[in-house]
């Protein structure tokens, strides 16, 4: 992150450099277990008829994105964080998060729900970290090919102030 670093809403033209940084990022962090790409260009845009994409960029690179989708009442859905593989572990995802939260915040929401799956264990502390609780569990989508069995692990987190 050598060059200043804007977030903003991403607008539908955004779509394949979305696309592209949610596979690259998910390829390296999922490859033990899933061989198929992450997201299609299809659903991408799709995402965009139901919620926002927050980018991060830097000389106008897409180097990270994240999902978020106002639910009923008064929570959000946050999901398809990513950063471009080059740029992890330098705060971007962290910022991206911030980001999305305060996004949430002001459109009234008062609580973020995530789902991360059981098998990437890094990712459980990343979120209590952050202020997330484990919640309970959902079933990983049939669809979706995988070498071994997996499920999601729901989390929330109170959208205080």
């Amino acid at each position: 992150m050598n060059q200043p670093v804007r977030i903003r809403i991403a607008e539908p033209s955004d779509a394949k450099q979305i696309m592209a940084v949610i596979n690259s990022a998910f390829r390296i962090a999922e490859e033990f277990f899933c061989f198929e790409d992450r997201i299609t260009l299809e659903e991408v845009e799709r995402l965009f008829t139901t919620g926002t994409f927050l980018v991060s960029e830097s000389d106008r690179v897409l180097a990270g994105c994240v999902y978020v989708e106002l639910k009923d009442g008064d929570r959000s859905y946050l999901g398809l964080l990513s950063v471009d593989p080059e740029q992890q572990q330098g705060g971007l995802g962290s910022l991206l998060m911030s980001a999305a939260e305060q996004h949430c915040r002001e459109l009234g929401s008062r609580f973020m729900d995530i789902y991360i799956v059981n098998l990437r264990t890094e990712l459980m502390p990343f979120y209590q970290r952050r202020g997330y609780v484990e919640t309970g569990t959902l079933p990983f989508p049939p669809e979706v090919k995988t070498t071994q069995p997996c499920h999601f692990i729901t989390m929330t987190k109170a959208l205080e102030g």
